[in-house]
């Protein structure tokens, strides 16, 4: 066995104790930001924590197979289309750009689905640009 895998071999098992638990966590915060502290940034940078993780524990190759780039920039595209397609929807619906009440039949869950999918676009946006930002620093790290 690799000298490497036995000396981190503690922290190994224990990551993958965690990392479950901290995309179970980073979903909590994004599905229940609109009700207390939270939302899509915070979650964002919990997942995007959850993936760091991974890649310190198991590899920068394994993460980049899992988590590859073009996947994140993809993520971060259409966190961002989501964002801006919910307020040009509501432009579309007689309502002012993010103005969520005409969104539903009522003011309550027009309010309610806007603010879910913005919360959802800023979160899976977060989550590709800090992912994407960590591979960036650690690709150069590793050609120079």
């Amino acid at each position: 066995m690799k000298r490497h895998m036995t000396r981190h071999g503690i922290l190994r098992i224990v990551a993958k104790l965690l990392i479950p638990y901290i995309f179970l966590f980073a979903l909590y915060v994004q599905f229940h930001g609109d009700y207390g502290p939270g939302g899509g940034f915070q979650a964002g940078v919990i997942f995007a924590a959850g993936i760091i993780l991974y890649a310190l524990m198991f590899s920068l190759e394994r993460a980049l197979d899992v988590f590859h780039p073009r996947l994140m920039e993809i993520l971060a595209a259409s966190g961002v289309l989501l964002y801006a397609g919910v307020g040009v929807v509501c432009m579309a619906k007689g309502g002012a750009f993010l103005d969520y009440n005409v969104l539903a039949h009522d003011h309550h869950h027009g309010q309610h689905l806007g603010i879910f999918l913005v919360e959802l676009g800023v979160g899976i946006t977060v989550t590709a640009a800090m992912t994407s930002i960590f591979f960036a620093f650690v690709n150069r790290e590793r050609s120079t």
